[in-house]
């Protein structure tokens, strides 16, 4: 994020998937949570997308709020942490704002909107 110029501190950041596997409801043992809590400890805002996960299992499960509607804002950052079918063919610019980082730790994004990956 510092290499384009963004502040991590204060900064909004979508994650995209919250549950264990792809295209799958279950939360347990994610370990998306771990991404999560460490972008916290940076202060930043945390948005997190998933349309399959249950937003009360998650909110009782991890403290966490999840949303299974993408949102319509913008983010200064995108991490695709699940590899659900419905990200396969996201329209990434509907969500970042023209300078954002996108990360993909799945390797399911096309190479050339992304700035890292695993």
């Amino acid at each position: 994020m510092l290499k384009k110029g963004i502040q991590v501190l204060g900064s909004k950041i979508l994650v995209l998937g919250f549950t264990f596997k792809e295209n799958c409801p279950d939360v347990r043992n994610t370990k998306v949570i771990d991404i999560i809590k460490t972008l916290e400890d940076y202060n930043a805002h945390v948005t997190i997308h998933d349309p399959w996960a249950d937003p009360t299992i998650a909110k009782h499960e991890y403290g966490v709020e999840l949303q299974n509607d993408l949102p319509k804002e913008k983010f200064d950052a995108v991490i695709l942490a699940v590899a659900h079918d419905e990200f396969r063919n996201l329209d990434i610019n509907q969500i970042t704002n023209g300078v954002s980082v996108v990360y993909d730790v799945k390797g399911i994004l096309p190479e050339v909107i992304i700035d890292g990956k695993l």
